[in-house]
């Protein structure tokens, strides 16, 4: 998980990741990169008993990247196709079963899970966020159109066969994706793999969620129906990998 300057919203976030590693009930490593941080992120990791590591690249593709290359490293003698990955964010908040949801997925022989992402606090926003944000994320039923490094899960031998996170500043979960689906690793979207995470104004992400978030409030009209205000971001995508299944 990368984080700069996470402080504040990082002990949330671990608490949340040891109790679904607990429900899901088999060993698991939890890793932080702290990225160019200036204050208290890496202590504050390490007392919530996380493996850190300190970088400097003030990039959320490079963050994730070295953090995944370090838990590959750990595993060598583990057989990829056994080992799952999975992401989220510093500001995020994952329920108790999404880990097990994940393997679930896994188990029945998808490479990568694509989850979805939900929000509860829109205090730094106008009052009509909320009504906005719903109206241009929906997705009705079946698979959904999101990509999102907050709620991701992918087999190892997914990850290395798509080359891994490249260093990207922005998008580095979609460009991964990509490279996913043309190495012919099977994709899921699943609506039933939510996460709660944060509205803030102030962006770690060069034109991502927070980005998108601020211009879809901010159009004319309250930007409903506008593509161009996601920033790449929330906007819909066509269908990845193989066929995805309704729930």
């Amino acid at each position: 998980m990368p984080a700069h300057n996470e402080e504040e919203l990082l002990p949330a976030c671990l608490t949340a990741l040891r109790e679904a590693a607990e429900v899901a009930g088999i060993p698991v490593r939890l890793l932080v990169v702290a990225d160019a941080c200036t204050d208290e992120t890496a202590a504050v990791a390490a007392a919530c008993g996380a493996e850190v590591i300190r970088i400097r690249a003030r990039n959320v593709g490079a963050a994730r990247a070295s953090g995944l290359a370090r838990l590959l490293r750990q595993l060598a003698g583990t057989e990829p196709a056994a080992v799952w990955l999975a992401s989220t964010d510093a500001d995020t908040v994952v329920p108790p079963g999404w880990l097990r949801r994940q393997l679930g997925y896994a188990g029945q022989g998808w490479d990568v899970v694509l989850g979805t992402v939900a929000v509860t606090d829109w205090t730094e926003h106008p009052p009509h966020a909320a009504a906005v944000f719903a109206a241009m994320y929906g997705f009705g039923e079946g698979p959904h159109p999101h990509v999102h490094g907050a709620n991701l899960g992918i087999r190892a031998s997914a990850y290395l066969a798509a080359g891994g996170f490249q260093p990207l500043r922005t998008a580095e979960d979609h460009a991964l994706i990509t490279a996913a689906t043309e190495a012919g690793c099977q994709v899921l979207q699943a609506s039933d793999v939510t996460v709660v995470t944060s509205a803030r104004r102030q962006a770690r992400a060069p034109r991502g969620f927070s980005h998108a978030l601020r211009a879809l409030t901010a159009e004319p009209g309250h930007g409903v129906g506008s593509s161009a205000a996601a920033g790449g971001v929330l906007t819909a995508r066509p269908r990845v990998g193989g066929p995805p299944r309704r729930y």
